[in-house]
C-alpha cells in the first residue's frame, strides 16, 4: 500500500515516513501542498496523511483539489494530522474531503491503528468494486440472453417488438421510411413430421443464420417471430429496397438445399412478405407488421417460395 505524507516539517515528515516503512508500507513524501498534489497525480497513493498548515496552500485546499482530481467512482482516504484542535477545524477538515482527523503529536500506536483501519476499508471497497463489476457483467449478459431466441441465437419476439418501437420513433424524428420483412418456412410442419423435431430445429437454426447474414447494415435486425416465422426490421429502407433484400433472403434459403421431398421444389424454401411506411406519430407500428404479414399470406397463397410486397403502406389509412 502506498501512503502519501504531505508535511512541511522535515523532521515530522521523516519520522512519519520511517514509521510507514517499518509497517511494511511504501511511503511517498511531499513538503508543500502543490508538491503533494503533483505526487498524488503521478503516484495515485492508497492513503494520504495530510498536514493543514503549510507555506503555499493549506491542507483543506489540498484535500478539496484531490477530491476534484479523483476519477468518478474512485476514493482515496485522507487523514488530517494537525495541531489545530478546535471543533471547527475538525469540521472544516471533514467538509474539505477528509475521512479522519488526528491531533499532533500523533503516537505511533494510534497512527498505526488508523492506517490499518483505513487499509481494511480500502480492501473492502476494492472487493465491493470487483463484485459490482461482476454483477454488472452478469446483468449485461442476462439482458443479452433475454433478448435472444434460445434455439436459433438470433433476436427473439420480445426484442423485435422493443426495437420496432425504437426504430419507429426514430423514423418519425427523421421523416424516414421503415420497412418490415416477414418470412415463413414453407411446409415446415410436413418437414417436422418427415424428419423429426431435432432435424426441424437444425433447419430453423440454419435458416436463421442465413437470414441474419443477408442483413449487412448495423441497424438492421433479424428476429425469430414465432415458430417457423421470422421478421426483419429495415430502418431507412424503401419498399423496393426491402423487396430486394427479401429476394436475396429467399435465394439464400433455397441455396441451402435442405432436402424436403414433400414439396414441389424438393428442398426447403421460404415465402416473404414486405411492407414499408413513413412513420406517423398517431399510428401503431404493429400495423406495419400486420401489412407485411398480409403480404406474406398472399405469397403463400400464390404458390410459396416467393416475395410479395404491399403497396407502400400508409398508416393513416389503417
Amino acid at each position: 500500500m502506498k501512503i502519501l505524507v504531505i508535511e512541511d516539517s522535515k523532521s515530522s515528515l521523516k519520522r512519519l515516513c520511517d514509521y510507514i516503512q517499518k509497517m511494511c508500507f511504501h511511503p511517498l513524501s511531499a513538503e508543500t501542498g502543490h508538491q503533494g498534489i503533483d505526487v498524488f497525480l503521478n503516484e495515485r497513493p492508497d492513503l494520504v496523511l495530510l498536514d493543514i498548515i503549510m507555506p503555499d496552500i493549506d491542507g483543506f485546499e489540498v484535500a478539496r483539489q484531490i477530491r476534484q482530481l479523483e476519477p468518478p467512482g474512485e476514493w482515496t482516504p485522507i487523514i488530517f494530522l494537525s495541531s489545530l484542535s478546535k471543533d471547527q477545524d475538525i469540521e472544516n477538515g471533514i467538509a474539505a474531503g477528509g475521512d479522519d482527523y488526528l491531533l499532533k503529536p500523533v503516537s505511533e500506536v494510534v497512527l498505526g491503528a488508523k492506517i490499518r483501519a483505513m487499509q481494511r476499508i480500502i480492501q473492502m471497497r476494492q472487493s465491493l468494486v470487483v463484485l459490482t463489476r461482476k454483477l454488472d457483467t452478469a446483468n449485461q449478459e442476462l439482458k443479452r440472453l433475454t433478448s435472444l431466441d434460445g434455439l436459433t441465437g438470433i433476436a427473439n419476439r420480445r426484442h423485435f417488438d422493443a426495437m420496432l418501437m425504437r426504430e419507429w420513433r426514430r423514423a418519425m424524428r427523421l421523416g424516414e421510411e421503415l420497412s418490415i420483412v416477414m418470412a415463413d418456412i414453407d411446409f415446415f410442419k410436413q418437414y417436422n413430421d418427415t424428419f423429426g423435431h431435432q432435424s426441424g430445429d437444425e433447419c430453423l437454426r440454419q435458416i436463421a443464420q442465413i437470414l441474419s447474414l443477408s442483413l449487412d447494415r448495423g441497424g438492421d435486425l433479424m428476429a425469430r417471430y414465432g415458430g417457423e416465422e421470422f421478421a426483419a426490421i429495415l430502418p431507412g429502407t424503401s419498399l423496393s429496397g426491402a423487396s430486394f433484400v427479401a429476394e436475396q433472403m429467399r435465394k439464400a434459403v433455397s441455396e441451402l438445399n435442405i432436402s424436403h421431398p414433400g414439396t414441389a421444389f424438393g428442398h426447403v424454401t421460404a415465402s416473404f412478405g414486405v411492407a414499408s411506411a413513413i412513420a406517423m406519430p398517431e399510428t401503431d407500428p404493429q400495423d406495419l407488421v400486420g401489412a407485411a404479414d398480409l403480404a406474406l399470406y398472399k405469397a403463400k397463397h400464390r404458390g410459396r417460395n416467393r416475395v410479395n410486397q404491399t403497396v407502400s403502406f400508409d398508416p393513416q389509412e389503417s
